[in-house]
């Protein structure tokens, strides 16, 4: 997963607002207690973000297109 494609599925799963508020505030954890954007700067792939990301929001499985799953169809 490429960046462009983590801050993508981020967009289309929480929109530009929540998913800014959520890539800066959420502390995730299973990321070292980091939030999303000091986990990648940190160098944590994108793929394994987004997937901790998804697991603490609850994001169903079926939504994690960004993890290596084609795009969802416009």
């Amino acid at each position: 997963m490429k960046l462009s494609e983590f801050q993508r599925a981020i967009l289309d799963e929480f929109g530009s607002t929540y998913g800014q508020a959520l890539t800066t505030d959420l502390v995730l954890g299973e990321l070292g207690n980091r939030t999303a954007q000091q986990a990648l700067a940190a160098g944590v792939a994108p793929r394994e973000v987004w997937i901790a990301l998804c697991r603490e929001t609850g994001v169903p499985q079926s939504h994690w297109y960004g993890a290596g799953k084609p795009a969802p169809k416009r």
